[in-house]
Formats: structure tokens, C-alpha cells, sequence
């Protein structure tokens, strides 16, 4: 499984008038998650681009379980644990970073898209180098 862990906290703008956060913004969040996921296997999405692969999400699943409020600090949980094909699938576990909480889950599924034609492609074979070496270290370390 590829994961990683990030913080934000929750700016005013980012809340309604209850003071909750907006459930707009939950989106938002899982691309955070999935920016910090892909920079820790050494990637950007500007890389990916200029590779000539662009990401668009295709699907967004989202399970509003507490509220989140301003100035908590959350903690979003991002992971991926298949590999990809045509498709990526990241799930996502946001938390109150100071309560321990389960506030929020959630799953995009995103395409890879041919730069020049639009259509699908598969994920690229060095991308996907990289994420079996990062799976391979992560049962090495696991053992």
C-alpha cells in the first residue's frame, strides 16, 4: 500500500455559517491528499503533464461522518493499494488531528488522459516502476 499523511488547518473561508466546513471543500482536501501521495513517490502532477499525461478525476465518493470546524487541524490520511491501469483509485480518511475522530472518508478514481489526443491511456510503464518500487521497499520494511 502506498499512503501518506498530511495536516491543513481549516481556514474561515472554509466554513459556513454554522462554522462547519463547507462540504464543498472536502474535494479540496482529498487533492491535497493526493498532491502530498504522489510527492512522496517522488512525483508531481506538473511532471506528469509535462510527461504528457494529465489526471482529470472521474469519480468522487464522499461519507460526511462529523463535522469538521475553523481552526481544527485535520489530518488526511491519502492511499492508493492496487495498481493502476487506465485508472487510479485513492481512498482518503480525514481526521481532527487533536481528537483522533473520524470525520470524513472518501475515494476519486482518476483516468490517465493522453496529452495530445485526450483519450485514455494507460498509466506509463516508468510510473508505474515507480510505484512497484515503492511497494517492494514497503514489504521489505514491513518484514
Amino acid at each position: 500500500m502506498l499512503e501518506s499523511i498530511t495536516t491543513i488547518k481549516v481556514r474561515y473561508a472554509e466554513t459556513d455559517k454554522m462554522g462547519y466546513v463547507y462540504y464543498g471543500n472536502y474535494a479540496t482536501f482529498y487533492e491535497v491528499g493526493r498532491t502530498e501521495l504522489m510527492r512522496t513517490l517522488g512525483l508531481s502532477y506538473k511532471e506528469m503533464e509535462d510527461q504528457g499525461i494529465f489526471m482529470p478525476v472521474l469519480d468522487l465518493h464522499c461519507k460526511y461522518i462529523r463535522p469538521a470546524h475553523y481552526d481544527d487541524t485535520l489530518r488526511i490520511r491519502t492511499y492508493v493499494n492496487e495498481m493502476p491501469e487506465t485508472r487510479i483509485k485513492f481512498y482518503y480518511e480525514i481526521f481532527n488531528n487533536t481528537t483522533n475522530q473520524l470525520l470524513n472518508k472518501g475515494e476519486t478514481t482518476l483516468v490517465f488522459l493522453n496529452a495530445k489526443t485526450y483519450r485514455p491511456t494507460k498509466a506509463p510503464s516508468w510510473f508505474l516502476d515507480i510505484i512497484k518500487e515503492k511497494l517492494q521497499s514497503g514489504k521489505k520494511n514491513n518484514n
